[in-house]
């Protein structure tokens, strides 16, 4: 048996520039955050895939890939519950998140956050009464950088007068949030409306992520440097599209901790994902000439997506736009996959869609968004929505300030209490027109004093 070959640390240091190279390419286009926040990178519509000139492009899939595994111990580190981790290993999500105090909050605070053995985020206000309504996304769900009272589920919940839980976990997809939802719409915690939040471009990507680690490797550790407990992004479920369109679900290979240790292993990870319909797109997108070339036409084809093959910058321009289209074909499958869900068990489904701060300046600028194709679908559909990138442009209006300075205002990264709160009130009407009966502070009659007219 051949020895599987394990990545040194004076390997690592030699690709350094590689790391460096990476990192400034459309693969991770957020800016660093303020703290530590756990960040979004995502595939910028505007931009593409370029390298300096004067850097080498990785020459093959296998040197793309030796540049982003992860050490041993960050692996090690990872699964052990002695360590003060950000997350924990979970067999089919990857990982599920534990309490934590981090220095990432606004003006240089520490956040709070905490989860109830039951999975959730601790809810504070009326968390006495019966709950309804579950929402599940990503971190923009889950209110990362706010502390447990600053969530904008916890606004909402004291305003209209109920609880609301939030099973949000920072850098699920669609498709893990659906999962989640499965998981927990199958417990006493099972509520009657149920929240699908969907953050911007990256929560596409990540349904079809087979392992999102290569794909935020060298932001991760250009942010995060020395941090390992903050590690996550392992394997876990994901979905693809079929021949004839529809969702194909797929399993999680490394649910286990010891497949988990076999990530440092570039020989292990060559083999097993050399032939991923992503690791192809992204090594593409990266510069690599050893690509599967004839995959990423036949894609093009059938996605209706112009492209150009004829050289390498060309062809990192090409696999991005299909990577793109790809990954919205596959959220709007999954939207159907919550919808059908809901119906099944007699439920109702709303979904949010979330930006960050570099989709709402570009959007307070008067540019096109990437995601019209999903507004029609959910109209299509009669899915009820609220689209925040709208409302987050009316309120702009509101201001004299450039787009650059209006988002200051709601993000650090991540939405702040500010932000929080802002989302809770974008969102407040059309979720109280969804509610039947309605909410406390919007039900006639309610009051315990007649009104004062």
């Amino acid at each position: 048996m051949r020895r599987l070959h394990h990545v040194s640390d004076a390997e690592r240091a030699s690709r350094r520039g590689f790391l460096k190279l990476a990192a400034a390419s459309s693969l991770v286009l957020s800016p660093a955050p303020t703290g530590l926040s756990i960040g979004n990178p995502y595939l910028s519509a505007g931009r593409g895939s370029r390298f300096p000139e004067t850097q080498l492009k990785p020459a093959s899939v296998r040197e793309f890939l030796s540049s982003l595994i992860p050490t041993r111990e960050e692996v090690e580190t990872f699964l052990d519950p002695r360590r003060p981790n950000w997350a924990r290993f979970d067999p089919e999500l990857g990982y599920t998140l534990r309490d934590n105090i981090l220095k990432d909050g606004v003006d240089g605070s520490r956040t709070i956050t905490s989860y109830q053995k039951t999975g959730e985020r601790t809810m504070i206000s009326y968390a006495h009464r019966p709950c309804r309504i579950n929402t599940y996304g990503d971190s923009f769900t889950q209110c990362h950088q706010a502390s447990d009272g600053e969530t904008w589920q916890e606004y909402l919940a004291a305003h209209l007068g109920e609880p609301i839980r939030n099973f949000g976990i920072g850098g699920y997809g669609t498709y893990q949030a659906y999962r989640r939802m499965l998981r927990e719409e199958a417990t006493p915690r099972s509520a009657e409306f149920v929240i699908l939040n969907i953050w911007d471009l990256d929560d596409y990507m990540r349904s079809i992520d087979a392992w999102r680690w290569l794909r935020i490797a060298p932001w991760f550790r250009a942010n995060y440097l020395g941090h390992l407990y903050m590690f996550h992004a392992n394997p876990w479920v994901h979905v693809r599209l079929g021949q004839a369109g529809g969702l194909v679900e797929k399993k999680n290979d490394f649910n286990t901790p010891e497949s988990l240790r076999n990530l440092s292993n570039l020989d292990y990870v060559y083999e097993h994902f050399k032939d991923d319909l992503v690791v192809n797109l992204l090594a593409a997108q990266a510069g690599v000439a050893q690509v599967n070339r004839s995959e990423l036409e036949g894609l093009a084809k059938t996605l209706n997506v112009k492209a150009d093959f004829t050289s390498a910058e060309a062809t990192a321009e090409a696999a991005r736009a299909v990577h793109i289209e790809y990954a919205l074909r596959a959220g709007m499958r999954v939207i159907e996959k919550a919808e059908a869900f809901a119906e099944a068990n007699k439920k109702k489904l709303m979904v949010l869609l979330s930006f960050g701060e570099h989709s709402v300046a570009q959007a307070c600028e008067g540019r096109p968004r990437f995601d019209q194709s999903v507004l029609e679908f959910l109209r299509a559909k009669s899915i009820p929505f609220v689209d925040s990138l709208a409302r987050h442009v009316e309120d702009f209006q509101s201001f004299k300030l450039t787009p650059q300075a209006y988002v200051k205002r709601y993000y650090i990264g991540h939405y702040n209490p500010c932000g929080n709160h802002f989302f809770a009130f974008a969102i407040k009407d059309p979720l109280v027109r969804w509610l039947e009966p309605k909410p406390q502070a919007y039900r006639d009659g309610a009051e315990t004093i007649p009104a004062v007219v």
